[in-house]
């Protein structure tokens, strides 16, 4: 059996130093079987090493931030470069330029491009820019998709609420995703109050229905309403140029980050000159605080960003990714149809982005039963809270990983037999992530 011990110490010991145990609540230990969080020293390729010895090949690696593989050679020299030269300066460097330059080539909707570290800073001054722009309240977001940003006017509606003004609760509206009515309703409800709409062009599981992003394109422009578009999965996932060079609309602003730097540090929001430009100097309206931080424009992150998309313009990563997540859903799901278990376990959605379904012997998707087939994938060598690939995943990779899946379900089986994991399961089922209350298990630490 696959030991985890130093990896449980540690994670003990983060604990009682870091809330929640890790820097993201999707790293959480809650989000994996208990007692089986393992604890990365490194990584290379499609494999990570843990603080046990214990090898992985890992999928949705870096939160779907790396789509190169771990410590990709054009991505290290081209950063222990950027680190050599200095870091962080009073003025703007070349590398500044360098980036804007290239990154508004990949992506020709877009007049201008300001970078940051994160994904929610760049959604949210993309609000905050829409509604200084329309002079209107209201933020209209896709209900249908998970996460837009850690700020306020998206936190506030979430289960995890807890420490938000009473008066953000009320500044954002939703709509669902390939349904024109709903957004119509919106509008006829909050006539002349909505200032953007933000959505993701498409998800791991849902593909816009014929005229909706356009129909959301025209009803935006016949409202006077900024579209925006999150890239944070699907730019450089989809395509270089991201879902909106897919789908062949043209947001008013779009928000990128995750695969921009390969997992290095950098997001951007990039649009329509005229939005931008009020927060620059080349307006006579009221100036917008857009961005401004201190490691926005710090080489490292910038240097990374120009050798993924010199690595994307030589070699093909996003059909690299398709290829090897086809072949990876097709063996999987044929594993599964073996055992009679493909209405229960099944790889799903678009193969670049693929999750994989853990349903109980109701037919009914279950925490528990996800968890079981988690750990028991953890015992075989693969960690991943999805099938999430990169372009690093190599056919050895994937036999690994469809072996592992091989032996989990006869375990998972015998869970259907007899409804439920019961004596299979070691530990509690893992738990949603955003959620109000601690529960289901509270952690005991040190005091």
């Amino acid at each position: 059996m696959t030991s985890f011990t130093r990896s449980d110490a540690a994670q003990a010991r983060l604990h009682e130093l870091v809330p929640g145990g890790a820097h993201t609540y999707a790293r959480g230990s809650d989000q994996y079987p208990e007692g089986m969080a393992p604890v990365i020293r490194r990584g290379r390729g499609a494999r990570v090493e843990d603080l046990d010895g214990n090898t992985f090949v890992e999928y949705g690696m870096g939160l779907r931030s790396v789509t190169l593989g771990h410590a990709h050679p054009a991505v290290v020299e081209a950063v222990t470069q950027a680190v050599a030269e200095g870091t962080s300066f009073s003025r703007p460097t070349h590398l500044e330029l360098a980036a804007a330059e290239d990154f508004l080539e990949r992506v020709p909707g877009a007049d201008m491009v300001k970078f940051t570290k994160n994904g929610s800073d760049a959604t949210t001054a993309a609000v905050k820019v829409a509604r200084a722009a329309t002079g209107r309240p209201l933020a209209a977001i896709c209900r249908s998709h998970p996460f837009f940003s850690t700020d306020d006017w998206f936190i506030g509606t979430t289960e995890m609420n807890a420490g938000i003004l009473p008066q953000h609760l009320t500044t954002t509206v939703g709509f669902d995703y390939n349904d024109l009515g709903s957004v119509r309703d919106l509008l006829a409800a909050h006539p002349g109050e909505i200032a953007c709409f933000v959505l993701e062009a498409a998800t791991a599981l849902a593909e816009p229905e014929p005229g909706f992003l356009e129909g959301l394109r025209d009803l935006a422009d016949q409202h006077g309403i900024v579209l925006v578009l999150d890239e944070m999965i699907t730019g450089m996932r989809w395509s270089s140029g991201g879902a909106q060079a897919v789908y062949g609309v043209t947001p008013d602003l779009s928000t990128w980050g995750k695969a921009l730097g390969n997992g290095v540090a950098v997001s951007a929001l990039a649009g329509r000159r005229s939005l931008l430009e009020l927060g620059g100097l080349s307006t006579d309206r009221p100036r917008v605080f857009l961005l401004s931080t201190t490691h926005g424009p710090e080489t490292i992150g910038l240097a990374a960003s120009l050798a993924v998309s010199r690595v994307y313009r030589e070699e093909d990563v996003v059909g690299t990714m398709e290829r090897q997540g086809t072949r990876l859903a097709e063996e999987v799901n044929a594993a599964s149809r073996e055992l009679g278990l493909q209405d229960h376990v099944a790889v799903i959605g678009r193969p670049s982005c693929a999750v994989f379904t853990t349903k109980d012997h109701l037919g009914r998707p279950s925490q528990a039963f996800r968890t079981l087939f988690l750990q028991e994938l953890l015992q075989r060598g693969v960690l991943g809270q999805s099938f999430v690939i990169s372009a690093a995943h190599t056919d050895e990779d994937l036999d690994l990983t469809v072996d592992a899946v091989r032996g989990a379900l006869p375990v998972y089986a015998r869970a259907l037999e007899q409804g439920g994991v019961e004596g299979l399961l070691r530990g509690r089922p893992v738990a949603p992530a955003l959620r109000s209350l601690a529960e289901p298990r509270r952690l005991e630490v040190r005091r």
